[in-house]
């Protein structure tokens, strides 16, 4: 793990003032550029999915669809996307959630999912944890479980462990590189 563990390391770019100024942003496109490392991060990925039991993966948008569809594959699971509300075509139930400087939304299709799914949310950076605990919310109420989420990476002086434990109800939360 250790190994895996550098190799996605050295791949992360950390981009100094992006988005605003005192902001160090995690870019993982040259991770995503290397295919051993895409790969070694597809495989950790799927051993969690396989691991949890699950039957489907989310993906978040929208660096979780990114993550997510090649876990699903090689997990040989569906992929079920969660969207910005307003993407979707069609029936979708939605889920609101509060940000720093305000409120968004997510969807997803109301009839990918269903009461025999196990559903493992995938997303590239656990941060306040915000998206992922209206995701959380969002499988529940279309009547799925959560097998659990797991994620690139966690960035743990914003706290969103703590804030998704108690709505993950026991289910797993892993990430592979804390930072």
């Amino acid at each position: 793990m250790t190994e895996i563990r550098d190799l996605l390391l050295s791949r992360i770019r950390d981009v100094a003032d992006y988005p605003e100024p005192g902001v160090m942003f995690k870019d993982i496109t040259p991770l995503l550029a290397d295919p051993a490392a895409f790969t070694a991060l597809t495989d950790a990925l799927a051993e969690i999915a396989e691991s949890t039991g699950a039957t489907k993966v989310v993906g978040l948008e929208a660096r979780g669809f990114i993550l997510g569809a090649p876990v699903a594959v090689r997990a040989g699971l569906g992929f079920i996307p969660v969207r910005k509300a307003g993407k979707l075509p069609g029936a979708t139930l939605a889920q609101a959630y509060d940000l720093e400087y305000g409120s968004a939304e997510i969807e997803v299709h109301a009839e990918d999912l269903n009461p025999e799914d196990r559903v493992l949310i995938v997303d590239d950076v656990l941060a306040t944890g915000g998206t992922a605990e209206a995701a959380v919310e969002l499988i529940r109420r279309a009547g799925a479980e959560v097998a659990g989420l797991a994620v690139l990476m966690e960035l743990g002086f914003l706290s969103g462990r703590a804030r998704l434990e108690p709505a993950l109800s026991g289910a797993p939360l892993e990430a592979l590189l804390t930072v």
